[in-house]
C-alpha cells in the first residue's frame, strides 16, 4: 500500500484515527491537505498550504509524515506551541498509529538551566534587583531532580524574570567543551537526544539562529532529515530577518561587562583592574545610549546615511569609537589571564566579536539590507535583509540533494490571493506547489461583522477615546467576554486606562491589560471568564495577541479591532521594502501595505471563532473598511460573516449572545 492510500484510510470513517482518537470527526479539508502532503513527500517537492481555522492542519501534516517512515523535523512559531506539539499532539498520534517512533524536543540554549552559571550566580555578592537568595535556592533544589533542565518545567517562573539571564547561557557566554559542567550540560543532552530521534520538534527562532551561525545543532540534523515541516509559517519571514542580519545593543555590552566583572573578581582578583576595565565598557555603552536622546519607547530611527536620522554625527561617531576602544581594552586585559580559566577565553572571544560588530556598523550598510536604530531603555543597532528569499533558496531549498527532500509550509493565514504571494514571494517559494483550504465553520450563522459608520478618523486623537467609550457600552451589554486588539501601544494604554477608570462597579467586567501580568496568566484568567468571580473579562492587547491565542467557547464572543492594521509607513524595514517595490515599477500600497493589512486583519479576526459551536461578533472601528475602494479586498480576506447594518443591530446581537450563554438556547 502506498503512502496516499494509507493516509486516505487513516482519515476515513472507521479508520485508525476515528477508532483511537477522542472527538475525531472526518473532515474533507483535513483529508485533502493530508493527501497533498503525502504527494509532496512521495515526489519530493516544496508545498505551501493555507489551512483555515478548524481544518485540523496538525493531524494533516503529522499523519502522512509519521506514516512515511522518514526522519522528520517539525518547527513551529513559539516555545509554547512546541510544548503543545511535543507533549500532546505528537504522542497522541504516535500511540494511535502504533509506530515505534522516538521523538525529541529541542529549544534554544536560553530555555535550559546552565549548571555552571547557576553556580557562578550563587557566589555573586550583589544579585540583580528582583532576584533573591531564596529564589536561587529554589532553582538549585529543582536542578537536583530535573532530567531535561527545561525551564518550562520550573513551577512559578515568570518568563520575564530577571533570574533567567543568571541561570541560562547564551551563544556569547557559553564555555563549550571547556565548561566544568560540560558532561552534565542540559543543552548538550537535548542535542544528543535530537540527533538520535526520528522526529525532532524545534521552533523558528532556533532554526534561523542556527542557519545564521550554525550554533544550536539544527544544521547537524538537517543532512539526515528527509521531511521538514514549518507550522505557523506566516511568521517565517519576520523571524528569519531577525537572525540573518547583524545587531548590537547596549544591553549586550552591559551583560558582557557584568559577566567579565563577576569572573574577574571570582577567578583572577588583583591580577587586572577589573573595575576600571568594566567601567570603561559600561561608560561607552551609556554614552552610546545617550546619543539617541529621549524618544518614545519603540522608536525606530532610519539609518540610510553614515549616521541615524536626527542624531549628531560627531557625537555618534565618537560614541561608536569609544565602544570599539573599550572592547579592545577588554580583549587586552582578558588576554593576560586567559590561561587561568576557560571563562576568560570565552570572554575574550565575546569582546572580539563585539568589537567586530561595532566596526561593521561604522561602515556602510550592505546591499539588499536596511539599517536602523531601536530606541528604548536599551539602544539596539540593527542591519537586516529585506526578506529571507535568498537564504531560503540557497540554504534551505538548495540543500535538497544532501538532506531534506520535502519542505512543507503551513498556516491558517498566508495571504489574500490564490498564489499566497504575501508569503511565497518574500520566502523565495514562488515555484512551490500551493494549496488553499477553507474553514469548515459556518461563519454566516456563527459570526457577524460590524463597522461603526461615524467614528473619528483613525489618525484623530479622539479615535482611541471613542473606541474606549464604545467598548464600555458593548462589553457591558455582553457581560465582558470581549477582546480589544489595538494596532499601537499608545492606543493600548489609552483604551486600557479609560476602561479601568469607567469600570468601577462590582458588577462591571474585569479589565485585563497587556503588560499588567505575564501573557500566559492574562490568557488563563480571560479563559476562565465569568466561571470565577461572577463576571466576565475585557482584555485589551496589542501586536503579540493578534495571533496564536485560542479562547474557544463563551469566554470570548466579541473581538474589537481599533483600526486597519497597516504597517507603520515610517518603519525603516517597511519603508525600505516599499522603496524596493517602487524601484521595480510596482505599487508599494497595492503590493505591500494592503496585503500586510489583509493578513493581519485576518489573523486578528481569527481569534473569534475557534470551534463549530462558537458564536460571536467582530467589530472593526475603522470606516475605511467600507468607505474606501480597497476595503473590498480587506473584507474578502475575512471569513464570510453576516453584516450588521447599525449599532442597534449590534446591541441586539450581543443581547442574543448573552441570552444564549444564560439559557443555553440558540440565539434568535
Amino acid at each position: 500500500m502506498n503512502l496516499a492510500s494509507e493516509v486516505d484510510q487513516a482519515f476515513s470513517t472507521g479508520g485508525v484515527l476515528s477508532r483511537t482518537t477522542e472527538h475525531f470527526v472526518p473532515r474533507s479539508g483535513q483529508k485533502e491537505m493530508a493527501l497533498a502532503v503525502s504527494q509532496a513527500i512521495e515526489d519530493g517537492y516544496p508545498l505551501v498550504v493555507e489551512a483555515s481555522t478548524g481544518v485540523g492542519k496538525t493531524f494533516s501534516y503529522l499523519v502522512p509524515a509519521l506514516l512515511s517512515g522518514e526522519r522528520i523535523l517539525l518547527s513551529t512559531a513559539t516555545k509554547a506551541l512546541q510544548d503543545q506539539l511535543f507533549g500532546r499532539d505528537l504522542p497522541r498520534l504516535v500511540e494511535a498509529l502504533e509506530l515505534p517512533v522516538k521523538t525529541a524536543l529541542l529549544k534554544g540554549r536560553g530555555s535550559y538551566l546552565c549548571l555552571h552559571r547557576m553556580e557562578m550566580a550563587r557566589q555573586e555578592r550583589f544579585l540583580p534587583e528582583g532576584v533573591s537568595i531564596r529564589s536561587l535556592a529554589r532553582v538549585e533544589e529543582w536542578s537536583q531532580v530535573t532530567r531535561t533542565g527545561d525551564l518550562a518545567e520550573l513551577p512559578g517562573l515568570d518568563e520575564r524574570s530577571p533570574m533567567i539571564p543568571l541561570i541560562t547561557s547564551t551563544r556569547d557566554n557559553c564555555l563549550g567543551s571547556q565548561c566544568p559542567r560540560f558532561r552534565a550540560c542540559h543543552v548538550n543532552l537535548a542535542r544528543r537526544e535530537a540527533m538520535a530521534a526520528d522526529v525532532v520538534v524545534i521552533n523558528h527562532h532556533l532554526f534561523f539562529a542556527d542557519l545564521a551561525v550554525r550554533e544550536s545543532g539544527v544544521t547537524e540534523l538537517l543532512p539526515s532529515v528527509r521531511i521538514a515541516i514549518f507550522d505557523e509559517a506566516h511568521q517565517l519571514n519576520e523571524t528569519g530577518v531577525q537572525f540573518l542580519g547583524n545587531n548590537l545593543s547596549t544591553g549586550q555590552l552591559l551583560d558582557f561587562s557584568r559577566d567579565m566583572l563577576a569572573a574577574g573578581l571570582q577567578l583572577a582578583r588583583g591580577l587586572v583592574d577589573w573595575q576600571q576595565v568594566v567601567a570603561a565598557t559600561e561608560q561607552a555603552a551609556r554614552e552610546l545610549r545617550l546619543c539617541a536622546g529621549k524618544h518614545y519607547p519603540g522608536t525606530k530611527l532610519r539609518w540610510a546615511a553614515s549616521v541615524p536620522d536626527g542624531l549628531p554625527a560627531i557625537d555618534w561617531q565618537h560614541a561608536l569609537e569609544a565602544v570599539h576602544a573599550s572592547c579592545l581594552q577588554a580583549c587586552a586585559a582578558l588576554d593576560t589571564v586567559s590561561e587561568i580559566a576557560p571563562d576568560f577565553v570565552r570572554l575574550h572571544e565575546r569582546a572580539a566579536q563585539l568589537a567586530e560588530r561595532v566596526a561593521s556598523f561604522a561602515n556602510t550598510c550592505k546591499a539588499g539590507f536596511v539599517r536602523w536604530v531601536d530606541v528604548g531603555t536599551q539602544l539596539r543597532l540593527v542591519e537586516s535583509p529585506l526578506d529571507i528569499s535568498a537564504a531560503v533558496k540557497s540554504k534551505m531549498l538548495g540543500m535538497s540533494g544532501e538532506g531534506v527532500k520535502t519542505w512543507i509550509f503551513t498556516s491558517a493565514t498566508l495571504g489574500d490571493d490564490e498564489k499566497l504571494s504575501w508569503f511565497t514571494q518574500p520566502c523565495g517559494l514562488e515555484d512551490a506547489s500551493v494549496l488553499r483550504i477553507g474553514s469548515p465553520f459556518d461563519y454566516q450563522r456563527q459570526a457577524a461583522l460590524y463597522v461603526p459608520p461615524s467614528f473619528p478618523k483613525p489618525g484623530d486623537p479622539a479615535h482611541p477615546v471613542k473606541v474606549a467609550q464604545s467598548v464600555a457600552t458593548w462589553s457591558r451589554q455582553l457581560g465582558g467576554r470581549t477582546m480589544v486588539l489595538t494596532t499601537t501601544l499608545r492606543a493600548l494604554r489609552t483604551i486600557g486606562e479609560a476602561l479601568v477608570a469607567v469600570f468601577t462597579e462590582p458588577e462591571d467586567p474585569l479589565v485585563l491589560v497587556q503588560g499588567s501580568m505575564p501573557k500566559r496568566a492574562l490568557i488563563e484568567r480571560f479563559r476562565e471568564g465569568d466561571s470565577l468571580g461572577g463576571k466576565g473579562c475585557v482584555l485589551v492587547a496589542s501586536v503579540s495577541f493578534w495571533e496564536g491565542i485560542d479562547v474557544p467557547g463563551d469566554a470570548l464572543q466579541l473581538v474589537i479591532i481599533d483600526k486597519l492594521p497597516f504597517p507603520p509607513p515610517n518603519d525603516p524595514l517597511a519603508e525600505a521594502r516599499a522603496k524596493l517595490l517602487e524601484s521595480q515599477g510596482r505599487s508599494a500600497f497595492t503590493d505591500y501595505f494592503l496585503p500586510e493589512a489583509a493578513v493581519a486583519l485576518k489573523q486578528g479576526a481569527g481569534r473569534l471563532i475557534r470551534r463549530e459551536t462558537d458564536k460571536g461578533v467582530l467589530v472593526v472601528c475603522d470606516s475605511r473598511l467600507v468607505s474606501m475602494g480597497y476595503g473590498r479586498r480587506l473584507v474578502r480576506a475575512l471569513p464570510p460573516m453576516q453584516r450588521l447594518a447599525s449599532e442597534q443591530a449590534l446591541m441586539d446581537r450581543l443581547a442574543s449572545l448573552t441570552r444564549t450563554c444564560t439559557t443555553g438556547s440558540p440565539p434568535s
